[in-house]
């Protein structure tokens, strides 16, 4: 079983046991979290498409912790005329634990 699902405007297949970093979301370590917005849902042979939206589907996920991701560096140059910015920057995630698929 799985589905397809929208957090924070990002779509995401998700199944059962899956663990996912996502977005980061304001919810405390331990809770648990539902995610209404299911495009797709998949039972084995059985598919529901939503339009926009599968009416009384939903996602039910625990957050496992929250994080930063690895640093990506942007680097902006102009050649000959001595022009260099270098920054870095950090994701915010959120990681989480699909706990089930209600549908």
């Amino acid at each position: 079983m799985y589905a397809v699902v929208i957090i924070k405007g990002q779509q995401f297949r998700v199944e059962p046991g899956n663990k996912l970093q996502i977005p980061l979301l304001e919810d405390e370590v331990g809770t648990s979290v539902s995610f209404g917005d299911v495009l797709l849902l998949s039972n084995g042979e059985d598919i529901k498409v939503g339009t926009p939206n599968v009416e009384g589907a939903s996602v039910a996920a625990e957050v496992i912790r929250h994080g930063r991701s690895r640093k990506v560096i942007v680097f902006k140059k102009k050649r000959r005329k001595n022009y260099r910015r270098k920054k870095g920057h950090r994701q915010a995630f959120t990681e989480v634990n699909i706990t089930g698929i209600n549908g």
